[in-house]
């Protein structure tokens, strides 16, 4: 992986969205909620650490880069990384394919693309809202993606089911880049709005978030974070102590 940077096992990219264009393989994305469930769910562990480019959408993420190995990375969020994969399929005239949401969502999703990218071939497909899908579920969301033909598969699914999910499917897809980006589909079609600039230039597009959300994002703010910043310190620690035993 080039322009990688290693924490806790895990390779982030370091680099910017435009080496994205025209590549070929899978992006995940790591943010310190999901570093707190891969550590207890191997499979979703073993996905992320598959994903050929492995993005650091959160800005625990580059700051602990930043604290354990002295290095400045730049966050890439999922929207940004979204809105530069549709400018190069604009340009080139390519395809995406939406898999995820629900078809409200998705229609929204549509319009708003043929408006700002209308040289961009649009497709989606709804999957059924459930924890788990079923064989029949995975072969007609397959099918649906493939007989579009994509450039570039979209998956929207939340983690971490859309990452296991992909990875349990990425060899039977014919899309060049495959993206699991969750919330990006609703904050693209506006039925869930995204934090200001300010915030994100801040580094506290979570605050707003979870001012407007508590009952779902209250455990990603207050158990989560400071589980990861607890992991932090103690892997901060390991390596002072190691250093000093080598002396």
């Amino acid at each position: 992986m080039p322009s990688a940077m290693d924490i806790f096992g895990y390779s982030i990219y370091a680099g910017n969205t435009e080496l994205f264009v025209g590549a070929k393989g899978v992006i995940n994305t790591l943010n310190p909620h999901s570093y707190v469930l891969a550590r207890k769910d191997w499979q979703f562990r073993e996905a992320l650490k598959s994903a050929d480019w492995l993005i650091p959408d959160g800005v625990g993420i580059v700051m602990a880069v930043k604290f354990l190995n002295g290095k400045n990375i730049h966050r890439i969020a999922g929207s940004d990384l979204h809105e530069t994969i549709l400018r190069s399929l604009n340009e080139k005239k390519g395809s995406c394919f939406y898999l995820g949401s629900s078809e409200r969502t998705l229609k929204i999703i549509r319009e708003k693309v043929s408006l700002k990218f209308p040289y961009i071939r649009t497709g989606s497909f709804s999957p059924p809202f459930k924890e788990k899908f079923s064989n029949n579920d995975s072969d007609a969301m397959i099918e649906a993606a493939n007989d579009f033909q994509p450039d570039v598969l979209f998956v929207g699914m939340t983690a971490p089911k859309q990452e296991k999910w992909v990875h349990e499917h990425r060899l039977e897809f014919n899309a060049t880049l495959i993206c699991c980006i969750g919330a990006v589909f609703d904050f693209y079609a506006g039925t869930v709005k995204r934090s200001g600039r300010i915030w994100i230039r801040l580094g506290l597009e979570w605050l707003p978030r979870l001012l407007r959300e508590p009952r779902r994002l209250w455990k990603r703010n207050f158990i989560s974070t400071p589980l990861f910043l607890f992991y932090v310190f103690m892997e901060k620690g390991k390596r002072v102590f190691g250093r000093i035993r080598k002396k």
